[in-house]
């Protein structure tokens, strides 16, 4: 698969569960709606959507720390996902908060004040989001200190 055109295959299974298929060496995922229109046995589009938006960012913060030869792992991440209706009363994504939970003291980490500055600039998937959905980030560290 290309970096520039990643591929996903998506098959219906039965009603609204759709296999996932992420190509050669990737695990297949079920995705779902939740009743009444799903049975819920996997997750749906607003929550891999979240789960994109928030594994980015993650990989990002990651790199960007390591880039400094810094260790904050583990990191968690938790994403919240805004949902109402627009103007035409249609269900849409408002808006994603996230919060990023660093897994050290951010006493331990040298360069943090750069690295928080720049690493939403490096997430391909949250920058574009953002383009139409607000995406709020909060960073915290071990410690529950609010970074950003």
């Amino acid at each position: 698969m290309s970096e520039s055109k990643p591929r996903v295959l998506l098959r219906q299974q039965q009603d609204f569960q759709f296999e996932i298929d992420f190509g050669a060496d990737v695990s297949k995922l079920l995705g779902d709606e939740h009743p009444p229109l799903g049975q819920g046995k996997g997750p749906t589009p607003v929550q891999l959507l979240a789960a994109a938006v928030g594994n980015c960012l993650s990989d990002s913060l990651l790199f960007a720390l390591r880039k400094f030869k810094q260790a904050p792992e583990p990191i968690q991440c938790e994403v919240t996902a805004e949902i109402g209706r627009n103007a035409q009363n249609r269900l849409r994504v408002l808006g994603l908060d996230v919060v990023l939970t660093l897994g050290v003291s951010a006493a331990k980490l040298e360069h943090l004040d750069r690295v928080l500055t720049q690493f939403e600039d490096f997430c391909t998937v949250a920058s574009s989001v953002s383009q139409g959905v607000p995406v709020r980030v909060t960073v915290r560290d071990a410690e529950g200190q609010q970074l950003k």
